[in-house]
Formats: structure tokens, C-alpha cells, sequence
């Protein structure tokens, strides 16, 4: 990835882009204060040296029918290399789990879960606790969301 320098227009356009990623060029240009090609050529700098990671479409998880969260703690058998690789190749096929972090500490993986209910979770708990490597899952069930961001910060980033 190359390694630009980011200034208060990239920032601008950063921010816009987080706020409305389906602005066209010629609206996020006007709102930044760019000409059109230069709009174009400072997007296309910021997706090459891999600042802007993709664009995605957010869903609503409540209005699919899976409003509950719920964050499992996996600790494996072992943490040998192969382990760990076989748990991760497995754990991309359960659709349910939409974050999974490697961490250090007291267990091997954090995952975000989304689920219809409690009986839902019982269904993906079992898929789970079968997976390779599995010795223990752990859940917590979130009451409420109170944040749910997408948005990074950009205050003293390069």
C-alpha cells in the first residue's frame, strides 16, 4: 500500500464519503470544494493506498428478523498454527457471525453473533461447538445497543 500524506480535503471527502458512500463525484466534489477530476483523481489515490477499504450497504439486522447480539467467547484446544487455521476456515461458513477477533488473554476468539431469539442462539451455539479445535464457548447476551458506529475517526490520522 503506498503510503500517502491525508490533508483537510482528503479528510472532507473521508467524512462525506462515511456519511453517504452512494454520493456521485460531481456531489462530492461540490460539497468538498474540488473540481470534478480532482474529486475523482484524490477518491481514486485514497482507494489505492487502501484508506478507503471498499464500499458496502448497510441492513438494518432488526428489520432482517436477527435483532439480538450476542458475543461468544471460543477457547480452543490448543493454539498450535493448524489450530488456529482450522478454526478460522470454519468459522467463515456459520452466517451468523458477523465479527470474529484472534485475541489475546483468557480466550482464543471474540465473535459477534446475530440471532432471531434465544432458540435461534441454541442453533448456532451447537454449529458452533462443533467447529474444529472447540474446548469451551462462552455467550453474553447484549441487552441494548447503545453505539453502533461505522463511522472512523479522522482527527490526527496521518
Amino acid at each position: 500500500m503506498p503510503n500517502i500524506e491525508i490533508d483537510t480535503i482528503d479528510r472532507s471527502i473521508l467524512k462525506k464519503l462515511q456519511d453517504n458512500g452512494r454520493l456521485s463525484n460531481v456531489q462530492l466534489a461540490a460539497e468538498v470544494g474540488l473540481s470534478e477530476s480532482a474529486c475523482l483523481r484524490r477518491v481514486k489515490l485514497l482507494e489505492e493506498s487502501g484508506i478507503i477499504d471498499r464500499y458496502v450497504m448497510l441492513i438494518n439486522q432488526s428489520a432482517i428478523g436477527k435483532p439480538d447480539n450476542v458475543f461468544v467467547r471460543v477457547t480452543l484446544d490448543g493454539q498450535q498454527r493448524e489450530k488456529l487455521a482450522a478454526f478460522e476456515a470454519e468459522i467463515n461458513r456459520v452466517s451468523e457471525v458477523m465479527e470474529c477477533y484472534l485475541m489475546a488473554g483468557d480466550f482464543d476468539y471474540l465473535l459477534r453473533v446475530i440471532t432471531r431469539d434465544n432458540a435461534d442462539y441454541v442453533r448456532v451455539h451447537n454449529q458452533l461447538t462443533s467447529l474444529p479445535g472447540v474446548m469451551r464457548v462462552q455467550s453474553s447476551f447484549a441487552l441494548k445497543t447503545v453505539l453502533d458506529s461505522t463511522e472512523m475517526p479522522l482527527d490526527g490520522i496521518i
